[in-house]
């Protein structure tokens, strides 16, 4: 589905401005281990969660946003704010999806708070017609390719400890979390002891042009890419540090929508592209986004943001689209909580695929048990 095309009906059609009841919830999941980058290191993921009631469908919604701004600007409470006072009260009675989304235009920004808007109305526009998500927007089922993110680790014994782990599991791709002391060394140490694997490293905005130096050291490790060594959001500056680097490189936090990835590529700042659907504004935007980065050439990933079983869910219906050719950020429940929210749980075939969730709409059961376990608020809205 792309802007060249004619967009489903039901996108026009499906009337959504009489909803019975929206609520917006806030859970917080213990993690089994702590989660580093370069930015911050977090120990749960404390989510907002956007639950829709309707003629007895249940649809969700996850912002990807955290409490704090340290990865991005928007947090939990702004999203909240935003769509409820500013999101919401767009929605008129016998409005449809597109019409809704064309009013979210007067919003600027805070793309992850309008994403768990509309992948929660996805999901009940789905739930209504009986269909899974990815079928929804055009897409047949297919085997989601896995990868890993491994976290900043004390020393490189314990890194090598867990991608031995990952490796053994059957991972397709590994990312390690790279940063100032950080770099080198330790990528020299995995790639010793694991020569084969399909090895990348994120930085997370942790360098500057001033360090292209130490970043070309990377070349001879025969990396995937390097993920957004550079400013979080800078698209210039790192067109430059690709020309003098071997590997690609691949933009992350800098990319909220086509516009900057038409950008990126444009300027021939990254070889690749990572596509967080709640970062960009939905699994709409998400889906332009990898059909533009297929016509381009562009290699193109599903990106996660440690969600609970429902963003993770929304994810993998994603990458059904045809434009994602690497293994994304999707990876076992296990290695995150100890009890998510919802059924089933993502695990790994003998292959170290994924299969999409059977279900309508996001494909798992949220359990309601589970989430008043973790509840930490609740706000109805409708």
């Amino acid at each position: 589905m792309s802007e060249e095309n004619v967009r489903p009906s039901w996108l026009h059609d499906e009337a959504l401005g009489d909803l019975e009841r929206v609520e917006l919830l806030d859970v917080s999941l213990p993690f089994v281990a702590p989660f580093g980058t370069a930015v911050a290191t977090w120990n749960s993921k404390d989510a907002l969660l956007v639950r829709i009631t309707d003629r007895g469908l249940v649809a969700w919604g996850e912002c990807v946003a955290d409490p704090d701004p340290y990865y991005a600007s928007e947090t939990t409470a702004t999203a909240r704010h935003v769509i409820r006072d500013f999101l919401l009260p767009e929605l008129k009675p016998g409005m449809a999806l597109a019409a809704l989304l064309e009013r979210f235009r007067r919003v600027r920004g805070h793309e992850m708070a309008k994403a768990a808007l509309e992948n929660a109305l996805l999901d009940l526009i789905a739930k209504r017609r009986g269909q899974p998500l990815h079928a929804l927007l055009g897409f047949q089922a297919k085997r989601v390719m896995s990868g890993i993110s491994i976290g900043f680790q004390d020393d490189v014994p314990a890194l090598l400890a867990r991608v031995e782990e990952a490796v053994t599991s059957g991972y397709q791709r590994v990312k390690m979390k790279i940063g100032r002391g950080r770099d080198v060394e330790w990528v020299r140490a995995v790639r010793a002891r694991f020569p084969g694997i399909a090895l990348m490293a994120d930085a997370n905005g942790d360098y500057t042009l001033a360090d292209a130096g130490l970043l070309a050291r990377l070349d001879e490790f025969g990396l995937t890419m390097i993920e957004q060594p550079l400013s979080y959001h800078d698209i210039y500056q790192h067109s430059l540090l690709q020309a003098r680097l071997r590997t690609p490189l691949c933009l992350d936090e800098s990319i909220h929508g086509c516009d900057d990835a038409e950008a990126a590529i444009a300027l021939k700042s990254c070889r690749v592209i990572n596509i967080k659907q709640g970062r960009v504004g939905g699994l709409l935007e998400a889906v332009r986004m990898a059909a533009l980065c297929a016509r381009s050439g562009i290699p193109a990933w599903s990106g996660g943001m440690d969600e609970t079983g429902i963003g993770r869910a929304l994810n993998i219906q994603l990458q059904a689209a045809p434009g994602f050719t690497l293994p994304g950020d999707t990876s076992e429940t296990r290695r995150y909580f100890h009890e998510d929210i919802a059924e089933p749980p993502v695990t790994l075939d003998r292959e170290g695929f994924i299969a999409m969730p059977p279900g309508s709409g996001i494909g798992v059961e949220v359990i309601e048990a589970r989430v008043q376990k973790r509840l930490r608020g609740r706000e109805r809205l409708k």
